[in-house]
């Protein structure tokens, strides 16, 4: 009987420790604000079709907004100590509107969910680290490192990004962006120790597509070095079948909602260098950018709007005044390789305050000037009519939990 109670209470005592070495954390953050935006944009039935005309400006908007600085979200993370300095995690994170609690978009415009960024599982350790699942693609993390302005939602390197998505097709309903990507599914990411500030991210999302051993895959690397106030990273981003969902008004009704059937073609093609450099409290950055569709690679006709090439330039530079006040700016040069009519250059300009550690409050304004077609977006989810200069303010509070 002795035995037997040493026994349990052994088991006890494991069964103790293994619960006291995981942890799960519920988190999120709530993002608001009031929005003007001197143009909005007016769409055909068929918008960002290579080959049909966009309609003008719908006039100005005022609006409460989710998203001034990043989106609203919710989710949770959890760790387990698998001994000899490695563990087992796993996330779950889902963006969502402030202003009327629709989720985020998922990765097909007619699908929904609740975790609409990150659902993964992996394991870390001494190699490094590896995570399976939805996720945001490594190419994210490197334009937020690079930017002064942290690739938030208004004006910034992720909104002129966005402009290259919307001006080669992407329609904003779904993340399966044309070029590179925010998010991908079914992704595996392997992220390397650093050594003496050198690391690496690889990324491989099978598409598991019958009969079709490319369909729907997507393949990335991002190389970085982090030390003495620099980052410095390369991407390379290369995508088969991105988003192959065609409108009703294209010529084929019946495919509208279901989407063209992947064959892996190779049509979404990205390579990124930027760089940010930070001495006291003065910030720099700048950097160089492609996006193309390689299936593409001959050109388009001259009665199509758009080409799908676009090269991209930005600069920033900012100052942190206290541990508290921080003011950022940043141009945005965007241009159609293929049509020299279109260009863009957006300019922004924000600060934020803490008023506490969860809590900040911001402003920031941006002008953008638009010419030919081009359609460059000062605030993510707001589209600004296209060939014409528009002005945006945004004032709003974030909370973090």
């Amino acid at each position: 009987m002795k035995v037997k109670l040493t026994a349990a209470a052994g088991l006890a005592m494991l069964a103790s420790t293994a619960y006291a070495q995981s942890t799960v954390t519920l988190y999120g953050a709530l993002d608001s604000g009031l929005l003007y935006q001197s143009t909005s944009a007016s769409y055909s039935a068929a918008p960002f079709l290579p080959n049909t005309k966009l309609n003008g400006n719908a006039g100005h908007v005022v609006q409460l907004k989710d998203g001034g600085i990043y989106s609203s979200i919710f989710g949770m993370k959890g760790s387990e100590d698998l001994g000899g300095g490695y563990a087992a995690n796993f996330k779950l994170q889902g963006a969502f509107n402030s202003s009327n609690g629709q989720p985020g978009k998922s990765g097909t415009p007619t699908a929904s969910s609740i975790f609409t960024q990150v659902t993964t599982v992996g394991v870390s350790g001494p190699f490094g680290k590896i995570d399976f699942g939805r996720q945001f693609a490594p190419m994210a993390y490197a334009m937020a490192e690079t930017d002064v302005r942290g690739a938030q939602y208004f004006g910034s390197v992720l909104t002129a990004w966005l402009t290259m998505n919307t001006m080669s097709g992407w329609t904003g309903s779904n993340s399966n962006a044309q070029i590179g990507a925010l998010y991908d599914d079914n992704a595996i990411v392997y992220n390397s120790p650093s050594f003496y500030g050198v690391s690496a991210a690889l990324e491989f999302a099978p598409g598991g597509v019958a009969g079709q051993a490319q369909g729907g895959t997507r393949e990335s690397a991002v190389l970085k070095y982090s030390g003495f106030g620099l980052n410095a990273d390369a991407v390379y981003y290369n995508g088969h079948d991105a988003n192959p969902f065609p409108y009703a008004a294209a010529g084929n009704p019946a495919t509208a909602q279901t989407g063209i059937p992947p064959t892996g073609q190779n049509n979404n093609r990205f390579v990124y260098f930027g760089a940010k450099y930070t001495w006291h409290d003065i910030s720099v950055s700048g950097s160089f950018s492609n996006g193309r569709n390689p299936a593409n690679s001959n050109g388009v006709p001259k009665a199509f709007v758009v080409s799908g090439d676009f090269d991209m330039w930005t600069g920033g530079i900012g100052y942190r005044f206290s541990p508290a006040l921080n003011f950022t700016s940043g141009v945005y040069y965007l241009k159609d390789n293929k049509n020299s009519a279109n260009h863009s250059t957006a300019y922004a300009i924000g600060g934020d305050y803490s008023i506490s550690k969860r809590t900040l409050v911001y402003a920031q304004a941006g002008y953008v000037a638009n010419r030919g077609q081009m359609n460059q977006e000062l605030i993510y989810g707001t589209p600004v009519a296209p060939g014409r200069n528009t002005t945006a303010v945004n004032i709003g509070l974030r909370h973090t939990f």
